[in-house]
């Protein structure tokens, strides 16, 4: 009930015929005003016709009215009366009625603003959240508000009220944790001692196995400080999940009962269980360990067809351990796609990959344009043709080199080759479809990028590695495959998790001989282990992501009330903001002034 405990008798967008006679009052702000004789009013649920009084009885309300700037807000008592025939809107849920004023009152006038509140009126993305609250006032972020809110509230009783699940909030203020993200420091008043804002509550949850709670469950706060990343915030919104006594496959099936559950009518169903694939078929087939599988374009190895040939990069490639010839087809690449585009990937490949790309194309005759065709006898080209699926007009990009690295290039040309296509007019990816994917099987280490010798955990440093290749853990740890799995839609990661280790023992081990970690920091967890902890795993779930994917948002900043910038600045509030040197004094800090000012001004 909408209007419980509040003064007004109706919103502004449940008024119909049926209303026909009754007085009402409505609240709202005025979003449009023509010549004195109507305005329409808005609230958060819609929009209602309110006719102006144009007899000398009521001139107070009608010179109240009229003069009333846009984005005032007032109330209006009046009759529910039926619009003359022909003006009905059916646009509009209330476009039967109207409201003819008796009373109206301006509660608060509205002064010049910056923009208008009209969802298809353009402003720049600084100017909306410089005045997020305006902004906020657009049909567009109130639906999205809402359906995030129904969303958690469905979610929260499919695993509290349906499965037993505790909701507990755990604390924002802890310590370091070694690996992943880099953490956001809280001075303390303990001079050198800091707290760290959690990128998730993981150590917490894991304890709450250790202290018998079963299952745990919460809509955590989460932070890291990454920077400059677009379409990334330092603070977000986990579903967080942990369980004991539980496996890989139990954690998979709870998360697909409670999004079906949770999934809002609107968006159709979406089937369970979800498919699977291997971190190493995603990688192979995709180029990318959070595949977007509603369209094609996979990559194809070639390298069994090309090693009988005499091309010599083919033939330095295939040298190589782990050395690989593959392929995409581009579908209609010849039509959609002009020679600045194919330049313009193969430009890509080579400076984000330093991977070279040969393209090849399919004629209207059948026959193959490309630098590689010299080399290949006529046998040779319609069997590579068959090999690719290649159709007339259709565009192959073909690489050699370290499989990973050219399946990664391969995988990002797959996703700007569809990019291209869409742009021209050809659709691959249908926004209403929503593509769930398991990702399993990823590796349990991987080398660091900046000191390949050393590794370093490809999750977290508590993931479990697979039952099956525990040994290898202490003879050749780059083999251990994990208990990691990822939740993909339609080509984001919407979620991540993994069984836990639960041994001490086997916990140290990772830190100090595998990570080469202080242990020392994670004492309190280690000690934990040591006192009966029971077998559990978890899984987190982006809720801003999750949202952004389901309302198809073009940014995340749209599913959140107050987002930060893509530099993490809150442009309505100008902050982080600074601070005086006698409010630093009792945390024992100094400003080094001339650094600050020299970010201030990059800034």
């Amino acid at each position: 009930d909408f209007n419980s405990f509040v003064t007004r008798t109706n919103t502004c967008g449940e008024l119909r015929s049926a209303h026909v006679g009754q007085e009402v009052t409505l609240y709202g702000w005025i979003q449009y005003q023509r010549q004195g004789l109507f305005l329409v009013l808005r609230d958060f649920q819609g929009l209602t016709q309110i006719i102006i009084p144009q007899d000398e009885a009521h001139s107070h309300v009608k010179k109240l009215l009229s003069n009333a700037p846009v984005e005032s807000v007032v109330r209006v008592t009046g009759i529910v009366s039926p619009r003359p025939p022909g003006q009905e809107n059916p646009k509009m849920p209330t476009g039967d009625i109207e409201v003819k004023a008796e009373t109206a009152e301006i509660l608060n006038s509205c002064k010049k603003l910056p923009f208008e509140i009209k969802d298809f009126v353009k402003k720049s993305e600084a100017l909306r959240m410089q005045y997020r609250y305006l902004d906020l006032r657009s049909f567009r972020l109130q639906y999205n508000l809402r359906l995030r809110s129904q969303i958690v509230m469905r979610m929260r009783e499919y695993l509290c009220s349906l499965h037993g699940f505790v909701d507990v909030e755990t604390p924002t203020l802890f310590k370091r944790t070694p690996g992943g993200a880099k953490e956001f420091l809280v001075p303390s008043r303990e001079a050198g001692k800091f707290y760290s804002l959690p990128q998730s509550p993981q150590q917490f949850k894991q304890l709450l196995m250790v202290g018998g709670l079963d299952r745990y469950f919460q809509v955590a706060r989460c932070y890291r400080d990454e920077g400059s990343r677009p379409d990334r915030q330092p603070e977000f919104t986990q579903i967080d999940i942990e369980m004991s006594f539980v496996d890989q496959a139990g954690i998979q099936r709870l998360i697909e009962g409670l999004l079906q559950y949770s999934w809002p009518e609107e968006r159709g169903c979406i089937t369970t269980p979800f498919p699977s694939m291997t971190y190493e078929e995603a990688l192979a087939n995709y180029g990318t360990d959070k595949p977007d599988t509603r369209f094609g374009m996979k990559i194809v190895d070639v390298s069994d067809f090309l090693r009988r040939s005499d091309i010599q990069f083919v033939q330095n490639a295939l040298s190589y351990p782990r050395g690989t010839v593959k392929a995409i087809c581009i579908p209609q690449g010849v039509r959609y796609l002009k020679n600045k585009d194919l330049e313009s990937l193969k430009e890509s490949a080579k400076s984000q990959f330093n991977q070279e790309i040969m393209e090849i194309i399919c004629r209207p005759d059948g026959s193959l344009k490309s630098l590689l065709t010299k080399f290949l006898g006529e046998k040779q080209q319609p069997e590579l043709i068959q090999a690719l699926n290649m159709q007339v007009d259709d565009v192959v990009l073909l690489a050699a080199g370290e499989h990973k690295q050219v399946c990664s290039a391969l995988g990002s040309l797959r996703l700007e080759s569809a990019d291209l296509l869409e742009a021209a007019g050809l659709v691959l990816r249908d926004p209403t479809t929503f593509h769930f994917l398991w990702v399993v099987d990823f590796p349990l280490f991987l080398p660091k990028e900046e000191n390949p010798t050393e590794l370093e955990s490809a999750h977290h440093p508590f993931t479990a590695p697979h039952p099956s290749d525990t040994s290898l853990l202490y003879s050749d740890p780059t083999k251990v495959r994990s208990q990691h799995y990822d939740l993909v839609l339609n080509g984001s990661e919407v979620g991540g998790g993994s069984i836990r280790i639960h041994s001490a023992e086997q916990q140290r081990f990772v830190l100090e001989k595998v990570l080469k970690e202080n242990s020392e920091v994670l004492s309190h967890l280690l000690e934990a282990l040591e006192f009966g902890a029971p077998p559990h795993g978890g899984i987190a779930l982006g809720l801003d992501r999750l949202i952004s994917l389901i309302i198809d948002a073009p940014s995340i900043r749209d599913v959140i009330a107050f987002p930060k910038s893509f530099r993490g600045r809150d442009l309505m509030g100008n902050a982080p903001d600074y601070v005086t040197p006698e409010e630093l004094e009792p945390y024992h800090i100094q400003v080094s002034w001339p650094l600050a000012e020299k970010e201030a001004k990059q800034n």
